[in-house]
């Protein structure tokens, strides 16, 4: 009989790492194949969904305008226990941080349902930051049976904190997902990058949205980059500014009336990651996109105080500057006209796997359950 994994994500960046091993899981016999969304993004996950051309079969559907951490709460662990009990499957898979993976990993252990974490073992050590992720990742490591970690670094967080289950280093799935997104000569969807496509200069994608950023943070990092621009005159800077309030009603009065500075809605995942492949560097607060720069060799700074992906700053493609407008305008200027600096960061080794972490993973499932016949 084959096993029957039932998959449950329900935001961008999930779908994005979990669509690849979802695509695999249904071509591969030994699995029966469900999927589940939450739809705690809706828009943004649609996107990723249609790219990959992945067709969940439950939608809870749940995402509100402002909705609160006890609203997700409260919508998916009902809806969830509904889709269990119809699916009954013998294991359910969720990636990540996000609460969509907490509560899913939840309601599966209240049916005594396997789960296997995949992205498993990231720790910045600070429960706060990134809010709430670093807990929800910590609680999903305590109920899951199945270990999917990135790194061996990952790994060893995971045994520093005893825990239960088995754990397997497998890379990270965003690396085989670029399989699906990257190609030459690529034309974009998004009016704005087409418009830059045979534009001479320096790009740069930034993104920030964290919720520990919201406010003064994000306030110092978009002033740091009006002087930026203001000091290199070629530079030209993308930022698909996040759809929630705070941030847009912090980013648009700072950078919206700067002629190299781009606004615009959140982009599509191929124009993404082709754009992100032709820039000078990427200034981000996403944890993804610090994979995925660093699998395409663009040097990027991580705009937190804390990153849990510290095998990149360990190489050294990824520098972690902080949320101080003077540091992150220091380091993005050295970055920017510093071509010996570029391309010792450029140059790093990736550390996130080589690109065939779907096939380790499903090996992983098929193996842990001959191993219970």
């Amino acid at each position: 009989m084959p096993v029957k994994v039932l998959s449950v994500f329900g935001t961008r960046p999930d779908a994005i790492k979990m669509c690849p091993l979802v695509k695999l899981l249904d071509a591969d016999p030994r699995f029966e194949s469900v999927v589940c969304v939450s739809a705690q993004h809706r828009e943004m996950l649609d996107q990723v969904l249609e790219i990959f051309d992945v067709h969940p079969d439950y939608d809870l559907d749940i995402m509100k305008p402002s909705q609160t951490l006890f609203q997700i709460s409260a919508a998916i662990i009902p809806g969830l226990g509904d889709v269990l009990e119809k699916v009954r499957p013998d294991v359910v898979l969720v990636h990540g941080d996000t609460s969509t993976a907490f509560l899913a990993a939840l309601a599966a252990f209240y049916q005594q349902i396997p789960v296997g974490h995949v992205e498993a073992g990231l720790r910045t050590g600070n429960i706060y930051s990134p809010f709430p992720e670093e807990m929800n990742r910590m609680l999903v490591g305590r109920i899951a049976s199945l270990h999917f970690a990135p790194t061996v670094r990952n790994r060893e967080n995971l045994l520093r904190e005893n825990t239960l289950g088995e754990i397997f280093v497998t890379g990270n799935t965003v690396i085989d997902a670029m399989r699906y997104t990257t190609a030459a000569g690529y034309h974009f969807a998004e009016p704005v990058l087409e418009s830059l496509r045979e534009v001479p200069g320096k790009f740069v994608l930034m993104t920030a949205h964290r919720r520990e950023n919201l406010g003064a943070p994000l306030e110092a990092i978009c002033r740091a980059v009006l002087r930026l621009v203001e000091s290199v005159p070629d530079l030209h800077i993308v930022y698909p500014v996040h759809l929630n309030p705070a941030v847009r009603g912090t980013v648009y009065p700072l950078l919206g009336n700067h002629e190299r500075i781009h606004l615009t809605d959140p982009i599509d995942l191929r124009d993404t990651h082709n754009f992100m492949a032709r820039c000078r560097f990427v200034m981000t607060d996403s944890g993804g996109i610090q994979e995925e720069a660093t699998a395409l060799g663009v040097p990027t700074l991580v705009l937190r105080r804390e990153t849990e992906r510290g095998e990149g700053v360990e190489t050294g493609i990824l520098k972690l500057v902080g949320v101080e407008e003077e540091d992150i305008f220091n380091a993005a200027l050295e970055l920017a006209e510093n071509d010996s600096v570029h391309d010792k960061m450029s140059k790093s080794e990736n550390p996130y796997g080589d690109g065939h972490a779907c096939e380790y993973i499903a090996d992983a499932i098929a193996g842990y359950f001959n191993s219970k016949e």
